[in-house]
């Protein structure tokens, strides 16, 4: 049964990994029912507050903070803990937020562990979220450069608060043949990073131009474009399509410790 597999993957891992930027387990049941027991995530998750308009806006300098904590946290199940781990569905659904805005990953049901003397392991079962996968996974190529990837598209929402796939309607004329026109739209799909990429790619235009369109409205002047800029540029590293130049996360914490030291609304950030 998947949800036993999946309930008994998460227990293994919480149970034998701790650090500040996980979620902590309290408790679990086996007997009779499966329930996990977390630590209260009064915030929940990143996902609703990026995504539900009805939220207050985060500021720059609290996204900033919550990317390297995600990161500190994928840096110790990667480098750090024992045994050694990959997360395989790093998304904003499942970075959670305590009282603090602090944050926090969570939902460890699809982790793998993997031995640290190989760079690459192989598996059927095919895991993660779409819009997050990275082109490898569909080839069954496991790494723990499948979580960078993934973290890369989490910092283009933090950066847009858009969600990794971003529905696009488009107006369309049928029949032209007939001369019929129509209203009407059809529903389109563009993933996050290639919406990113247009920008990035493009010719001409300086780039600052074009990512200030990309970025959350509902931050209006209060963040830098030179932090805009390197966020998208490290989050661009992230999601390369070769596994093998991407960034490890310890090299990812360290650029965002960097950016975390530039204050761009106004606001210190308290380093935890």
């Amino acid at each position: 049964m998947l949800a036993t597999r999946e309930f008994l993957a998460e227990m293994k891992v919480l149970t034998s990994v701790h650090h500040r930027n996980l979620v902590g387990l309290i408790g679990y049941c086996i007997e009779g029912s499966l329930f996990l027991v977390y630590e209260y995530m009064d915030n929940g998750n990143l996902s609703q507050h990026l995504h539900n308009s009805e939220k207050e806006p985060m500021t720059w300098s609290t996204r900033l903070r919550i990317a390297l904590d995600v990161a500190r946290g994928l840096e110790y199940i990667h480098d750090h803990s024992v045994p050694v781990y990959i997360h395989r569905d790093i998304k904003s659904d499942n970075i959670l937020l305590n009282g603090n805005f602090n944050g926090k990953i969570a939902d460890f049901g699809m982790t793998k562990l993997t031995d640290v003397a190989s760079s690459t392991d192989n598996t059927d079962h095919v895991a993660g979220t779409f819009g997050y996968m990275p082109p490898e996974n569909a080839y069954g190529h496991i790494s723990r450069k499948i979580d960078v990837y993934a973290f890369g598209v989490v910092l283009y929402e933090l950066i847009s608060a858009k969600a990794a796939v971003v529905k696009i309607d488009k107006p369309t004329t049928e029949f032209k043949s007939l001369e019929i026109k129509t209203n009407e739209s059809i529903d389109e799909y563009k993933s996050l990073v290639a919406l990113f990429d247009e920008v990035i790619d493009q010719e001409g235009d300086p780039i600052e131009e074009g990512l200030r369109k990309l970025v959350d409205p509902r931050l209006g002047d209060n963040y830098s474009i030179d932090s805009i800029n390197k966020m998208t540029q490290l989050a661009k590293t992230c999601i390369n399509q070769d596994p093998k130049r991407r960034p490890r996360m310890g090299d990812v914490v360290v650029s965002l410790m960097k950016l975390n030291s530039t204050i761009d609304d106004g606001s210190r950030i308290v380093q935890h």
